[in-house]
């Protein structure tokens, strides 16, 4: 291997949608620095860190029946029982829920937690209050996923968050889709919400730190456990 591939190993990749983000800032970056220097620099930064919000590393996710994988880089900061969306269609009666709560420094791409088939995708507007609050999934602008696994229906809900303004998903319904494949964006600060069959064992607690495509959130698997294996990507 030479040194050019060894740099390009290291470098994380960018996310298509945040190139013309990037570019903007970039351009108010150059106007600044006409008018003053010093603001040039405030630029700079400011380019820099859109650059690394809009990064998109590679992961390598556990693959094994009965696991839930973390759909979002971030927090864990609500864990329990929750009545899901309506426009779901899961039903009224509360599942368990783990939410992941992404900070405008968490890479914001999210990924599926467990392999199936994609049911519904609905989409509902709201309001834009903070993410970290448990009304936000009640209130604030969202986008649901069911996924039909072997062990039965999944919500998965992107919500939009105090400064986020645009829910992107990738996504479609009637296809399949990979445990820690992705599936969408968030554009800027937000949340992330695991609705869960029952029978899930829950393996994270409040305020533990989840990557997405990585950290094992739940598992369905009961006595002897058969060996993991795992997919980069």
């Amino acid at each position: 291997m030479n040194m050019l591939d060894s740099v390009r190993r290291q470098i994380t990749p960018i996310h298509p949608e945040g190139y013309i983000f990037i570019l903007a800032f970039a351009i108010v970056s150059l106007f600044l620095d006409w008018l003053w220097s010093p603001l040039g620099w405030v630029g700079i930064i400011a380019t820099a860190w859109c650059a690394y919000f809009f990064r998109d590393p590679k992961r390598v996710t556990p693959l094994r029946e009965g696991l839930v994988i973390s759909p979002a880089d971030g927090m864990v900061s609500s864990v329990g029982f929750f009545a899901p969306p309506p426009e779901l269609g899961l039903g009224s009666v509360p599942m368990q829920r783990i939410s992941v709560f992404m900070s405008v420094f968490d890479c914001h791409v999210n990924r599926a937690p467990v392999s199936g088939k994609i049911r519904t995708i609905a989409y509902k507007p709201g309001l834009f209050v903070n993410a970290d609050l448990d009304k936000a999934s009640d209130d604030n602008e969202r986008n649901g996923l069911v996924i039909e696994a072997s062990q039965g229906a999944f919500g998965v809900v992107q919500i939009a968050g105090l400064i986020a303004r645009r829910i992107l998903c990738f996504a479609r319904e009637s296809e399949a889709i990979g445990t820690g494949d992705r599936f969408g964006l968030i554009r800027f600060g937000s949340r992330v919400d695991v609705y869960m069959p029952e029978g899930a064992r829950i393996l994270v607690g409040l305020g533990s730190k989840a990557v997405a495509g990585e950290t094992i959130l739940a598992d369905y698997s009961a006595g002897s456990l058969p060996q993991l294996s795992f997919k980069a990507g």
